[in-house]
């Protein structure tokens, strides 16, 4: 239509201003759904391999179950550091071990620490049990842990060495089974997948069910593809001659990720470092949200710095996070069926896996029975690992400090202070 000389658009029409954003408009939802459409082929794939890993270990524990007892005297390290949720039960479990020569080592900072005096009480209520009580003062080290496993190993009587976080409960079996792969010479360390064990709390159940699962998935896929290179701290095993080849635990004193470090350097020394094909029970308690949400970060953060290629290729593994913006960006441009369909399928994606990793490898029947919840820690998962990204920043045992390379722990005033990385080669 032309009034005056000027064109004026018609119905069907649109100014070419507002014709130039909706074409941008649409190139930008094409291309949100090429990324949904994409990472929902990607979460697909890893699905695949964790189905396939969940199988393969299910198949391994079956025949390492009926492999024969392996007795070798043992030593168990504890490091203790004040009372936490449950651990009374979580010590007494070790206490209460069906194997024939074993002692248990208790260490921390000084001779009043609550979690020591506990073990003590405990050591007086199973006579039959050896313990060792030993304290470290105050640890010149930044990773106080490591410090205790310094003082415990050199006192240990025997050449395997347990390594078991306080946080952990233990079935009678735990040692008559963990033990089994070092009768092949070969074996220079075991670790175990470990299942949540939630002590109360929403979110604190979401938590856990990151351990059962989504830790499970990775683990056995990692152990499928390229073997064990790494440990998980709630339980390591490994030779003394490993530990004294290294130096002691002092290499790795201002690291995060020491059970990453230390399964690498046992690795890459030519030793074999085995998954168990025991699970065992990790408590999970936080207070409040925030908490839960903190403690997390942390340890995304832990692992973008110890192997970054790996935590960042970790996004592709996620579903829901796919599935969410494949049916926002479907209903926005039209595309409804699509939509809808790349959320069904990212749900049932989880639900899937949460069966296959948190149920029939980590044995966590919530796994099975609340499933559908799963999804939620999925997408919870995603914001977490983008939350790993925003800072270098941890908060370890009331003290703030900085990543750097490696998984290095540094204070402020060390800033400008970066020691070798303790994993030579590492990603």
């Amino acid at each position: 239509m032309v009034i005056e000389g000027m064109t004026v658009p018609g119905p069907g029409s649109c100014s070419t201003a507002a014709c130039k954003i909706k074409v941008h408009l649409d190139m930008f939802l094409r291309i949100l759904l090429a990324i949904a459409i994409f990472g929902t082929l990607a979460s697909t794939a890893f699905l695949v391999l964790a189905l396939v890993g969940s199988w393969r270990f299910v198949r391994m524990r079956r025949q390492l179950r009926a492999a024969r007892a392996y007795f070798p005297p043992v030593s168990v390290l504890k490091p203790v550091h004040g009372l936490e949720p449950n651990l009374e039960e979580n010590l007494e479990s070790f206490f209460r071990q069906d194997f024939p020569d074993f002692e248990l080592i208790f260490c921390a900072r000084q001779s009043n620490d609550p979690g020591l005096q506990m073990a003590q009480r405990l050591a007086h209520r199973y006579p039959n049990v050896k313990v060792r009580i030993l304290t470290c003062g105050e640890p010149p080290w930044t990773n106080a842990k490591l410090f205790s496993l310094e003082k415990m190993w050199q006192a240990a009587a025997h050449d395997l060495l347990v390594i078991s976080d306080s946080d952990v409960r233990v079935s009678r079996d735990y040692l008559r089974e963990i033990i089994k792969p070092f009768a092949d010479p070969k074996v220079g360390m075991t670790t175990c997948i470990y299942r949540g064990l939630p002590a109360g709390g929403f979110w604190t159940e979401l938590e856990a069910f990151g351990y059962s699962v989504e830790m499970t998935s990775g683990v056995v896929v990692a152990d499928m593809l390229e073997g064990m290179k790494f440990a998980l701290g709630p339980t390591m095993v490994v030779r003394r001659e490993c530990v004294e080849a290294l130096g002691g635990f002092g290499f790795m004193a201002d690291y995060c990720a020491d059970d990453y470090i230390l399964g690498n350097r046992v690795a890459d020394s030519g030793r074999e470092v085995v998954l168990s094909h025991h699970v065992i029970d990790h408590m999970v308690f936080h207070h409040s949200f925030l908490a839960s949400m903190r403690h997390q970060v942390r340890w995304m953060r832990s692992t973008r710095f110890s192997r970054p290629k790996g935590h960042l290729g970790t996004v592709l593994t996620y579903a829901m996070p796919y599935g969410v913006l494949g049916c926002i960006a479907g209903l926005a441009s039209g595309h409804t069926v699509l939509g809808w369909s790349l959320l069904g399928a990212a749900f049932v994606n989880r639900v899937i896996q949460s069966i296959a990793a948190g149920y029939f490898v980590a044995g966590d029947r919530k796994a099975l029975t609340r499933a559908w919840r799963y999804p939620l820690r999925d997408l919870l998962g995603a914001f977490l690992w983008i939350g790993s990204y925003l800072s270098a920043k941890i908060d370890w045992r009331g003290e703030e400090y900085r990543l750097s390379t490696g998984g290095l722990m540094l204070r402020h005033e060390q800033s400008g202070k970066l020691p070798k990385p303790a994993v030579a080669g590492s990603e």
